[in-house]
């Protein structure tokens, strides 16, 4: 895709590299970066604008989308696409594109990352030592290699991550609603069940849809017979995380590592919210980062360079 006019605009309406606005710029756009614009603030203005970059923040639904009246394409920077109405935007022959190519690296290996470090204790062990507790035989780890690992969603993460734990000499069961005759020598086409039944671990790498909201329920638990670590680093919603406390509590899970949560605005926390948070923060076989999987500095660059292919437009560096 190529703009017809220098007058063409672009918002971006969060963080972005420095050659995403740069390329735009040398491809004939005027580039407006606000990455700290409100919805209502975006939605007041879009009418303006031919191009549109999203992150996280801002909803492109259909009562947004009905006031882009020049609007040719959005591109999201990541993935996951449930920010954006899709159907509503194809019918206006708006052009939707993401770039979950760029950071799928990224969350494989945080992924694998929390996986190591709370099966062999490290961030448990690292706060014990920092107050003056030496206790090895208590902060003993276990082996990732020879274990059998579920990954649910084998898209761009889910493939990466398999990806990267062959040379564990892992079993790997993958589930994906969605896809078939994607196994191989190291890869197991599974069931749901069957990943329930035998995982020790189970990594989930799906989109929030209707399908996923809070999947990860008591049925869910309640499913579960290896006592496994369980790491979300996808979209908070797909975990219900009342649920989640419980079945911590009654030991159904060994551990939980998330990057992710349901609600990611601290400041905005209900009294019920905090209660979750301060709950999970308490206990040592929990693992928790600020949506960070997908944000290395690497996947910072690829993600702005892949989305400009997507769209047509040469990076410049």
């Amino acid at each position: 895709m190529t703009p017809v006019s220098s007058t063409n605009r672009v918002l971006i309406t969060g963080s972005a590299h420095p050659v995403l606005a740069r390329s735009l710029e040398a491809a004939g756009y005027n580039v407006d970066q606000r990455p700290t614009i409100l919805q209502e603030e975006a939605a007041a203005c879009i009418e303006n604008y031919t191009g549109l970059i999203l992150t996280t923040r801002i909803k492109a639904d259909q009562v947004f989308l009905q006031k882009a009246s020049l609007l040719k394409w959005i591109g999201r920077l990541g993935s996951g696409m449930e920010l954006i109405d899709t159907s509503f935007a194809n019918r206006q022959g708006i052009e939707c594109v993401s770039s979950p190519e760029g950071n799928r690296l990224s969350v494989a290996e945080h992924v694998l990352g929390m996986i190591l470090v709370l099966i062999h204790k490290i961030a448990a062990a690292d706060l014990e030592v920092k107050s003056r507790n030496w206790r090895r035989e208590q902060n003993r780890g276990t082996e990732l290699s020879g274990k059998t690992v579920g990954i649910i969603g084998f898209g761009n993460t889910g493939s990466e991550l398999a990806r990267l734990l062959v040379p564990f000499k892992v079993k790997l069961l993958v589930y994906d609603r969605f896809k078939e005759g994607f196994g191989n020598e190291f890869v197991l086409e599974s069931s749901l069940e069957a990943i329930q039944q035998q995982a020790e671990i189970i990594s989930f790498h799906v989109p929030l849809t209707e399908l996923t909201t809070n999947m990860v329920n008591v049925t869910f638990f309640n499913s579960l017979e290896r006592q496994p670590l369980l790491v979300n680093t996808s979209r908070g919603g797909i975990v219900n995380l009342d649920h989640l406390i419980t079945a911590l509590e009654q030991e159904k899970v060994r551990g939980v590592a998330l990057d992710v949560l349901p609600n990611e605005d601290l400041s905005s926390y209900t009294p019920l919210e905090n209660e979750q948070l301060e709950k999970l923060t308490r206990k040592y076989n929990v693992l928790l980062t600020p949506h960070i999987a997908g944000y290395s500095y690497e996947a910072f660059e690829r993600m702005s360079t892949v989305l400009l292919e997507k769209l047509g437009i040469k990076p410049v560096f």
